[in-house]
């Protein structure tokens, strides 16, 4: 019997603090245009990187994220790494969900601000032979000679959408009403939950 090829599920984790317009046109390029059938929305508990970040509360993030991909059918939010040991690093995370999922092919989605700091994330060479990764352009990052790249990373020219979670953070804090930067459904939750003030 002929094996069923892999689906090609591209993982996006963050913090989410809160998932704004970029996140989701970012991962919808990347279904319709960069060769995946799902992206997953890995909503991270506490980035190693981001110690001393306040995050809202997990649930409260992933009630936001499962909010604004519900209307699309290759998206899906994921609670995977609320079950790892914390700090969660990428590693650990790529490789527990390749046992989890066999009938899946992960693409790790980073910017190239990250990539260009992936040799201080634990274990990089063990991400890049194991794992593929795609690295998105990010302004001020330039991706120079992607024709040494590893085999499993691939640059995607996705569009440059500037906007941050920080921005959206103190924008609301100020006052200012930022709901076309937002998931109307987000923008909801942030409205009558009094997020961020």
């Amino acid at each position: 019997m002929e094996e069923k090829p892999q689906i090609k599920t591209g993982l996006f984790g963050g913090s989410f603090n809160p998932i704004h317009t970029g996140h989701l046109a970012l991962a919808n390029y990347l279904c319709e245009y960069g060769g995946l059938e799902e992206v997953w929305f890995l909503v991270t508990p506490q980035n190693p990187f981001k110690q001393n970040e306040t995050l809202l509360d997990d649930h409260l993030r992933l009630e936001m994220v499962e909010a604004a991909v519900a209307g699309y059918p290759h998206f899906r939010a994921s609670d995977f790494e609320f079950q790892l040991p914390r700090p969660s690093y990428t590693i650990h995370t790529l490789d527990k969900l390749a046992e989890c999922y066999p009938d899946r092919e992960f693409h790790l989605i980073i910017g190239a601000d990250n990539w260009q700091a992936f040799d201080r994330w634990r274990s990089p060479e063990e991400i890049i032979r194991r794992h593929h990764i795609l690295v998105y352009p990010r302004q001020g990052y330039p991706l120079e000679d992607t024709a040494s790249l590893p085999p499993h990373v691939r640059v995607v020219q996705t569009p440059l959408i500037e906007i941050s979670s920080t921005f959206i953070r103190k924008g609301i804090r100020e006052g200012k009403d930022l709901r076309y930067f937002l998931h109307p459904e987000v923008f909801r939750i942030i409205q009558e939950k009094g997020l961020y003030r």
